[in-house]
């Protein structure tokens, strides 16, 4: 009898966890529906995630990694070009798995992540000033540091897709209005750069 991996199991219960949030959303993440998904025994969740907590934790840090490497892999002929594809990414990904979306963003309550958690979602938030910082260098964009300028992007594209993953849009193409509206706001920090 061959025993599997270690890394192959905790891959297998992170695979199941992400199926049943997709379809059921973090209420439906139980031990042992994950357990049965993933064709494991219960104690395997224990042993390798201390429980439902440390496998809703898992599911965030894999969540905001996946976030960031989207983000990253934005291309384009240059810095601005590569941050605009980048916001476009984060509204993709958000449209593409909508409950881990919901489990990074509205239950961090219940997650109550651990700071090396909090260091993975951080660091998703520091690609996108990295690409702001880029931009920078050939366009004015914004006052302020790298990161304030960031952080109002942020802002707004995070409330956009809030909105829309809450089911509160009015028009009848949410990826064109969202993808004009970035072009409004990144409009906007150049003028507002050009005034100073």
């Amino acid at each position: 009898m061959v025993r599997t991996p270690s890394r192959d199991v905790e891959e297998g219960l992170l695979e199941a966890a992400e199926q049943i949030l997709a379809e059921g959303g973090p209420a439906a993440l139980t031990v042992r529906k994950v357990a049965t998904c993933a064709g494991v025994a219960p104690m395997g969740i224990y042993n390798r995630f201390n429980g439902k907590q440390g496998l809703l934790e898992a599911l965030f840090i894999r969540g905001f990694q996946e976030l960031r490497t989207m983000v990253a892999a934005a291309n384009g002929p240059d810095a601005i070009h590569r941050l605009r594809e980048g916001c476009l990414k984060y509204r993709e990904f958000a449209v593409q798995h909508p409950e881990q979306y919901a489990l990074m963003f509205n239950h961090m309550h219940e997650i109550e992540p651990t700071e090396a958690a909090l260091l993975e979602a951080f660091a998703s938030f520091d690609q996108l000033a990295q690409n702001v910082a880029a931009a920078r260098q050939l366009r004015a964009l914004g006052t302020g540091s790298d990161v304030d300028v960031a952080q109002q992007i942020w802002s707004a594209l995070h409330g956009a897709v809030s909105l829309e993953m809450s089911g509160m849009m009015f028009t009848d193409d949410p990826a064109g209005s969202y993808s004009q509206m970035l072009d409004a706001l990144l409009a906007g920090l150049e003028q507002v750069a050009q005034e100073q």
